[in-house]
């Protein structure tokens, strides 16, 4: 699907390598994949030229009313406002039209923030779904029914596995590789794979995840205590802290916090530590016992399992992975 808040390269990324599908067929799917097994096409709530957000278009090669059945929708990522938002309502003929293919067996699949889009339809109600992480907030408001795993780069819910959702961004890839190991098989994705450098995020998005708490809640107690954590993480006791510079009983700071920030007190707490040690992973060479102190951890082997069971890997494997890399030297040109 294509509608002018659509992203344009994760449209262009999964139609080619759907398309490349049947070429790149392994030996041992050739028989799945002959011919041509993926009939791919870009569909808009008219043909013709659709300017995406940043300007870059792409055409539409049907409109949705020309088309009355489908074994597979997917919803793009779209770009959000300035307040990482989606206004829902705009699209009601393709929101209609998902619904209806869906009813007749059709594969509903969404990209990224596609889910918000794909979730008026009332489908993901009651299943289990992710989308990109930033996204949480208007889901939690707009959409309570849908479950969300936001951990998760992918997710296989409904009746027949029949609602495909993906992660952030290039999660894309693992809805394609998905696909085609579903249709074709799982040596062709493999092979895709290989020739396209495209990844499954097995490791789910946890890792990736930014903890920004939001700030704009009206509690001017529950404001003051955030700002005097993001300075003092690492002291002993914080929460303690917090609830004695409120001036609140102890009970009554907890309830309130939660209710400003959705976390509790030692959560947050948790995951700010968390985030700060993630920054110093990334840009720095110092030990994770180091870390660990300086966040606010003594004892660096309980810093590592809550890293581990916050972000889904290992501190190690975190600096590993993100660690900023030097830029490649210049190679020399061949002497004459």
């Amino acid at each position: 699907m294509a509608i002018p808040e659509a992203m344009v390269s994760p449209i262009s990324g999964l139609f080619e390598t759907l398309t490349a599908a049947g070429a790149m067929a392994a030996a041992e799917d050739r028989d799945r994949a002959a011919g041509n097994p993926f009939e791919v096409e870009i569909v808009g709530e008219h043909a013709g030229t659709i300017e995406g957000p940043s300007g870059l278009t792409i055409g539409a090669q049907r409109a949705v009313d020309e088309v009355d059945e489908t074994d597979v929708v997917i919803v793009p990522s779209t770009a959000l406002d300035e307040e990482l938002d989606w206004v829902p309502g705009r699209h009601p003929a393709m929101v209609a039209w998902i619904r209806a293919m869906h009813e007749r067996g059709a594969t509903v699949c969404s990209a990224c923030s596609g889910g918000m889009l794909t979730a008026e339809t009332g489908l993901l109600d009651g299943h289990a779904a992710t989308t990109h992480w930033v996204t949480e907030g208007y889901f939690r408001e707009h959409h309570p029914e849908v479950v969300l795993r936001l951990d998760e780069a992918l997710v296989v819910s409904g009746d027949g596995g029949r609602l495909v959702t993906s992660g952030a961004s290039t999660a894309w890839h693992d809805l394609a590789l998905y696909l085609v190991a579903r249709h074709v098989g799982p040596a062709t994705a493999q092979a895709l794979a290989r020739f396209h450098l495209l990844q499954w995020h097995q490791g789910g998005q946890a890792a990736f995840q930014v903890f920004d708490p939001g700030t704009d809640h009206g509690d001017a107690v529950v404001l003051a205590a955030q700002r005097w954590i993001a300075d003092n993480y690492a002291v002993a006791a914080p929460v303690a802290e917090m609830v004695r510079r409120s001036g609140l009983s102890s009970r009554t700071f907890k309830r309130r916090f939660r209710a400003a920030t959705g976390e509790t007190t030692i959560s947050y707490v948790q995951r700010l530590r968390i985030e700060r040690a993630k920054r110093a992973l990334e840009t720095g060479n110092a030990p994770i016992e180091e870390i660990s102190w300086a966040v606010g951890y003594e004892d660096a082997a309980s810093f590592r399992r809550l890293f581990k069971r916050l972000t889904g890997v290992t501190a190690g494997e975190y600096r590993r992975r993100f660690q900023l890399p030097d830029l490649p030297p210049v190679s020399a040109g061949r002497a004459a």
